[in-house]
């Protein structure tokens, strides 16, 4: 059985981020794959090494600050389990939080963990609209879409980036990347949410939970007709469309 985390699920829930553990789930269930959620709030504990599958999802400025203090109790145990391979998708201010730290236009800089190098300062202009991304995922080259809508500007250290932005503004809006990848830790600033739209992307992350779990085995294939009709509307009507 896989284990999903929702860590911290009533105060980063930004634009259906929820949606995320939805089609996670879901599809791992119509090919009859066992998993089970569990919600983690603030004072509540958390054992890394029995979740296969963790999600962080995006909060204001106000909810990261609350929650900072109350993540950073786990963050020696979480750098450890993404170490040892714990799948994570972290979106927006979770995706924040992994780095070093976030710096308002007002107010005193907020710690991340710092288990990613990664940093992120506020700026003057949102960064608001619909966003393609091209990744690779086991070699292959995918155009991954989602929705954005943040003012923090991210800037990468060494790290890889989750892909590069083929429309849209993605982590800073300069250097043309978006989100961030290392091990089986994916971030960006994608919502909408990300998974529904990008079925590519939720296999991915399944098969890795489960190759985690000693179980590396084909997915089943399932019918993502209308999930690539959708996915094909929104890259015409960007312009992307794959030649």
């Amino acid at each position: 059985m896989l284990t999903v985390c929702h860590l911290y699920p009533t105060l980063l829930n930004l634009y259906g981020d929820r949606g995320n553990i939805i089609a996670f789930v879901r599809r791992c269930r119509w090919r009859g794959i066992p998993v089970r959620v569990r919600e983690v709030n603030l004072g509540e504990t958390v054992e890394f090494k029995g979740i296969d599958f963790l999600f962080l999802g995006g909060g204001s400025d106000r909810e990261q600050g609350i929650l900072t203090g109350d993540l950073r109790r786990h963050a020696s145990a979480l750098a450890a389990a993404i170490e040892e391979g714990l799948v994570i998708l972290a979106i927006c201010g979770g995706y924040q939080l992994l780095g070093l730290y976030y710096q308002p236009l007002v107010g005193p800089e907020i710690p991340g963990l710092g288990i990613l190098d990664l940093y992120t300062r506020a700026g003057t202009k949102r960064l608001i609209g619909n966003v393609v991304i091209e990744t690779k995922l086991d070699g292959e080259k995918v155009r991954v879409c989602g929705f954005e809508n943040h003012s923090g500007q991210t800037f990468l250290g060494n790290i890889k980036p989750l892909g590069r932005v083929l429309k849209g503004y993605g982590n800073n809006g300069r250097d043309g990347f978006e989100g961030a990848r290392y091990k089986n830790v994916f971030c960006s600033y994608l919502h909408g949410p990300l998974l529904p739209k990008n079925p590519a992307l939720t296999d991915h992350l399944i098969r890795l939970a489960l190759a985690r779990r000693g179980m590396d085995c084909p997915l089943s294939p399932l019918d993502d007709s209308i999930e690539h009709l959708a996915n094909k509307v929104m890259l015409n009507r960007l312009g992307v469309a794959k030649g």
